[in-house]
């Protein structure tokens, strides 16, 4: 957690009334479609500012066990490919304790102090291993990523374990390297 959401949090039972922990509750007793709808929630109905709201919105939604259930459902229909993902995320996790996984509905960030790969189910058979090296040439598995993602720059195809090589592991090594 950075220092400025450390502060945040620190001054929300003064700012807004309540502490974190009151204001998650309180939103799980809410059920809202869209990220809006819980921010609007809370600046009309309880005085929020909007930067208070949102942090508070955005902190509800990691604390739940979505998470988990993003990336089940990302391979839910792809199987064959969560053997793949498991490899990745484990070798990942061995590069240091400052890394977040960060799942979204159809890929999972991961970030240190930025966000240096996306880890997507892309097609049944493929999934897109995508990294941040800026400046990096090209090879014939690491691909520059073209449109794929504006916040990284190379994209890495990748249909089974077994295709994690040293290689594989050493961009990944790099580009989490490059976002501390």
């Amino acid at each position: 957690m950075d220092k400025a959401l450390e502060t945040m949090i620190a001054n929300m039972p003064e700012k807004t009334g309540k502490s974190l922990e009151e204001w998650l509750t309180l939103l799980k007793t809410k059920t809202f479609a869209k990220h809006s709808e819980a921010v609007n929630f809370l600046k009309k109905e309880h005085n929020v500012t909007h930067g208070f709201a949102n942090t508070i919105v955005h902190l509800s939604k990691e604390d739940n066990t979505e998470t988990v259930d993003l990336v089940a459902s990302q391979y839910e229909k792809k199987p064959d490919l969560k053997p793949i993902y498991d490899t990745l995320k484990a070798y990942i996790e061995t590069l240091g304790n400052d890394i977040e996984f960060a799942p979204k509905k159809a890929y999972v960030s991961v970030r240190r102090k930025k966000q240096f790969a996306i880890i997507q189910p892309s097609t049944k058979t493929r999934l897109d291993l995508v990294l941040n090296l800026k400046g990096k040439e090209a090879t014939d598995v690491l691909e520059n990523s073209g449109s794929f993602n504006a916040m990284c720059s190379h994209r890495i195809r990748l249909t089974n374990p077994a295709e994690i090589s040293e290689a594989v592991k050493n961009w990944i090594k790099e580009a989490y390297e490059a976002a501390g």
